[in-house]
């Protein structure tokens, strides 16, 4: 093992002009013209896992972007070890609030500036690269691996679910390895014990076939604004910040006194997220404390909303049509069905005689928990230790990847949440970024991972 991690130290270099390769590529899912490109990021990381000496490296076609797949398999007594990740990148716009081009990566004060840094390819690239470094100084892998890099994750995995199903036996394995979510700070590392679910909604409402004059029709005729404003006001309790969806709350699962404290204990406190948010002030439901909000209780979130004339200067106008996208993030033991059924029946129930209404369901999740005692959790947390100097924290996330509880229902495997990113690093945002230090200590918390394997 200490040859594998001096012919880390001596790549160093290689590594980042590799990792800048794959980040040049504007691999961005939802833009039809950049379907190429998305191929592209695939074709390469395709091509970099037959150069590190993966096998059976290809090209999977779903009904959208295409799925990466590659194994490395020798010894059926040994775990077999998925790992995950995604390829393609959340569109750059704004680009004029860039300090750096989104796809010409570049370093300063520490960081690796680019769009995808830290969501994902910086992340998913330090695996390659552990590995890379254990075939080249040992010939073979501790443990057998397979990999899943999909082109669909920023707009939704749509394609995923129906790919996994069509090959289970193909993606068999033992756990997932997954680097898509962060650490603490770039000594304190953390693993996410269960993560919440999300149901994203989309109401459409109409009340004329099209916009009129506010002079000659004003008084007479509905809104379309103030209709959806309407119902958007009975979603939630302002005052309380409690949802008014009926019987919301049924199945929310209930804390232990153990696992309250721990979480109370969190390094999640009022003053970190009103540091990393810009906010002036916390709010949320009374009786728990904001990390049990993060990650122990549902939500409900308008998230954009569009009526009307938005265009600069004035146009009277009474807008016929609005919209509104709205989120709700679940916990186990809710369910995507259930808050569903729950949610649209009750918005039918707000909407007049004189309004139309279209709800449209986006994409989903189903939350998951999973079992922390486990043998891979225990050698995750040593390499974590081993590379950071602390014990990672154990936390219940906020954040959705609804590919965790997929592989939870579909192969019954958990899944490792291995994240190096920072809370800073601006994921969908411009300036993304991606410590160095944090690139550097995925590749040896990754390679010692594996290591623990070897027998």
């Amino acid at each position: 093992m200490e040859n594998s991690l001096k012919y880390i130290e001596e790549n160093k270099k290689r590594y980042l002009e590799e990792l800048f390769e794959l980040l040049s590529i504007p691999s961005i899912s939802a833009l039809a013209e950049h379907a190429a490109d998305t191929r592209k990021a695939a074709e390469w990381l395709r091509s970099h896992l037959e150069r590190i000496r993966m096998e059976n490296c290809k090209i999977m076609e779903t009904k959208g972007h295409p799925v990466v797949y590659a194994d490395y398999i020798k010894d059926s007594t040994k775990p077999t070890v998925l790992i995950y990740g995604h390829y393609d990148v959340q569109s750059p716009d704004p680009l004029e609030d860039w300090e750096s081009e989104p796809f010409e990566p570049t370093t300063r004060d520490g960081n690796i500036y680019a769009r995808g840094v830290a969501d994902d390819k910086g992340q998913l690239f330090t695996h390659l690269k552990a590995l890379e470094a254990i075939m080249q100084t040992s010939g073979n892998l501790p443990v057998n691996v397979k990999f899943l890099f999909e082109g669909e994750e920023e707009v939704g995995s749509e394609n995923l679910d129906e790919f996994i199903k069509e090959n289970i036996e193909l993606l068999r394995a033992d756990v997932c390895l997954i680097s898509d979510s962060h650490a603490l700070s770039e000594t304190q590392p953390m693993m996410e014990y269960g993560l919440r679910g999300i149901i994203y909604m989309q109401l459409d409402l109409s009340t004329m076939p099209k916009d009129v004059h506010s002079g000659t029709y004003g008084g007479n005729v509905p809104n379309a604004n103030f209709e959806l404003v309407k119902i958007l006001n009975k979603l939630k309790n302002l005052d309380t910040q409690e949802v008014l969806v009926p019987r919301f709350y049924e199945s929310v699962r209930s804390i232990e006194e153990t696992e309250k404290l721990d979480l109370q204990n969190s390094k999640i406190t009022d003053e970190t997220i009103l540091e990393e948010t810009g906010a002036k002030e916390i709010i949320g439901v009374d009786g728990f404390s904001v990390a049990e909000r993060e990650g122990a209780r549902p939500t409900l979130d308008i998230n954009g909303m569009h009526g009307g004339y938005t265009g600069e200067g004035p146009k009277t106008i009474i807008p016929a049509k609005a919209s509104a996208k709205v989120s709700m993030r679940l916990v186990p033991n809710q369910t995507v069905a259930e808050i569903t059924e729950k949610f649209t029946s009750y918005v039918k129930s707000l909407v007049p005689s004189y309004v139309n209404l279209e709800i449209k369901s986006l994409s989903s999740g189903e939350p998951l928990l999973m079992g922390k005692e486990n043998e891979f959790f225990k050698k995750a947390e040593t390499a974590f230790e081993q590379t950071f100097g602390n014990k990672p924290v154990y936390e219940l996330a906020g954040g959705s990847i609804p590919i965790t509880a997929t592989l939870k229902t579909l192969l019954g495997i958990d899944s490792i949440l291995m994240g190096f990113g920072l809370p800073d690093d601006g994921l969908h945002s411009p300036n993304e970024k991606l410590s160095v230090e944090m690139f550097y200590k995925g590749i040896k918390t990754s390679l010692l991972f594996f290591e623990s394997f070897r027998k």
